[in-house]
């Protein structure tokens, strides 16, 4: 199991920022070719980001591409599929078929440059209104897509929604998201950006509530970032001990034929005791990453 708490972005054209961002503690570092790039140095940025790649880094290397519909996607997929990349960032994505041609993009490149087929992710953001009208075919598309994304700036702009401090605008399209992960087979989804980076109490609260409806981690955009967003998905000592409790106990209720019990004042059963197994899972994975 992977871990994908925090997801740092840094414009893949400026040296400095790249380097910095692979020596932070983001689970992710995604190098940008989309947004933070100017055109007139797209096709140069390209072979930067591949070549930042090669270095040791303790974070899973990422690309964000441009957008399907653009002329600079096919160009960025022949040169970011390589050595070093573990996954590739598909924006505004807005049907199933963009994911299957990028999918089949990558795997023949895969195959042509002696890569083992599917070891590159594909992550798409949700970040339009057809992409949200789309949803559920997206995340069902059947291709090598381990977990979508969100992006609320694009969202928001698209469908011409204000964009609050509070994000309770964002209610839906973060369940709709979290909900067809599910029925799809996927991974809990990634979390949009926040944008104010001078309100860490806000930050906390929008990743909170991301983590409460249903999210594994968040996008970020600035390293002061990162420890809020970390520890918000990271279970705490207490929850790991409750954890341990209830599963200890539950596994030896069965022995006794018993599959409902109360332990610490909580009612435990079979859904309850499989929440408590995965917060372990997700704890041993975050112990692990950092060993």
């Amino acid at each position: 199991m992977l871990v994908f708490r925090s997801l740092l972005f840094a414009p893949g054209n400026h040296v400095r920022r790249v380097e910095k961002a692979l020596t932070l503690d983001a689970d992710v570092v995604i190098l940008d070719l989309e947004d933070a790039v100017a055109v007139a140095e797209k096709a140069a940025t390209r072979e930067k980001v591949v070549a930042a790649f090669q270095s040791a880094h303790p974070a899973l290397g990422y690309v964000r591409i441009n957008a399907f519909d653009t002329p600079f996607c096919f160009d960025d997929l022949q040169a970011v599929v390589a050595p070093g990349v573990d996954g590739i960032v598909l924006p505004k994505v807005e049907s199933p078929a963009q994911v299957v041609a990028v999918d089949w993009a990558i795997a023949a490149l895969e195959r042509a440059r002696g890569l083992a087929e599917g070891s590159i992710d594909l992550m798409p953001i949700i970040e339009t209104g057809r992409g949200l009208a789309a949803l559920r075919d997206i995340a069902g598309s059947g291709t090598r897509t381990r977990r979508l994304s969100f992006g609320a700036g694009d969202y928001t702009l698209d469908v011409g929604m204000r964009w609050t401090l509070e994000e309770r605008e964002l209610d839906h399209i973060r369940t709709a998201i979290a909900v067809e992960s599910r029925a799809a087979g996927l991974e809990p989804p990634v979390d949009t950006v926040f944008i104010h980076l001078d309100k860490p109490e806000a930050l906390r609260r929008s990743t909170e509530l991301a983590r409460d409806l249903g999210f594994q981690g968040k996008l970020c955009i600035h390293p002061n970032q990162l420890d809020p967003v970390n520890e918000a998905f990271t279970p705490t000592g207490d929850e790991i001990a409750r954890a341990e409790r209830h599963v200890a106990a539950f596994e030896e209720a069965e022995t006794r034929g018993l599959a409902s019990i109360q332990v610490d004042g909580y009612f435990i059963d079979y859904p309850i005791v499989e929440k408590a197994r995965r917060t372990l899972q997700i704890a041993r994975a975050i112990d692990k990453r950092g060993a």
